[in-house]
């Protein structure tokens, strides 16, 4: 099952996530170890700036009604919030830096430096456990950041919450099973593991 519980308004990014096949079905092992019918590759929406830039537009509005388009810098961690972040950078006209992930650890390289209380605003393509943003957090956290907030281009959290605003574009709940009774095994359905992270067993 595969369900939209929120989005913002104006724009048909099913359809857009569809369109660009970053929607895919079949049978996933996800990094969390569970398994699922459906995956989200969004890197396959976001090799279209055309189709991002019209998400993007969308959300910048509930960004401003939520008083948090007003920032000096956007931070992605590497590598799937990179593109979102930028587009989101370009229409703000601000600058973007990312996050690295090094020796297992997250962290700002190539010469990025963030200043104290500069104003920030944490940009992410897929937030499901909110790890990579959560160490996002704590490097602003380091720097005397102000973090103004967190936007997502896909939350499918379960109950990942924040001590900041949280904006997302579009929100599904996506069933996920147990490897012990997952029903597309019994099936003897293939398998693809799609993700980068360390999967947890």
């Amino acid at each position: 099952m595969l369900k939209v519980i929120d989005q913002i308004e104006g724009i048909d990014i099913v359809g857009l996530l569809k369109k660009s096949e970053a929607m895919m079905e079949g049978h996933f092992k996800l990094s969390s170890g569970f398994h699922s019918k459906y995956y989200l590759q969004c890197a396959k929406l976001l090799q279209y700036p055309h189709l991002t830039d019209q998400i993007v537009k969308a959300g910048l509005k509930k960004l401003d009604a939520n008083g948090i388009s007003s920032v000096d810098t956007i931070i992605s961690p590497a590598m799937g919030g990179i593109l979102f972040g930028y587009m989101i950078a370009y229409h703000l006209k601000k600058r973007m830096i990312f996050t690295e992930r090094k020796n297992e650890k997250m962290e700002l390289r190539r010469g990025f430096k963030i200043q104290k209380g500069e104003n920030v605003l944490i940009a992410e393509d897929v937030i499901t456990t909110g790890g990579s943003v959560k160490e996002v957090i704590d490097i602003c956290l380091e720097n005397k950041a102000n973090i103004k907030g967190i936007v997502s281009l896909v939350d499918r959290s379960e109950d990942v919450v924040f001590d900041y605003p949280y904006i997302f574009m579009i929100k599904f709940e996506i069933e996920k099973y147990d490897p012990k009774d997952c029903p597309l095994c019994k099936e003897g359905i293939s398998i693809d593991y799609m993700g980068s992270k360390k999967i947890f067993k």
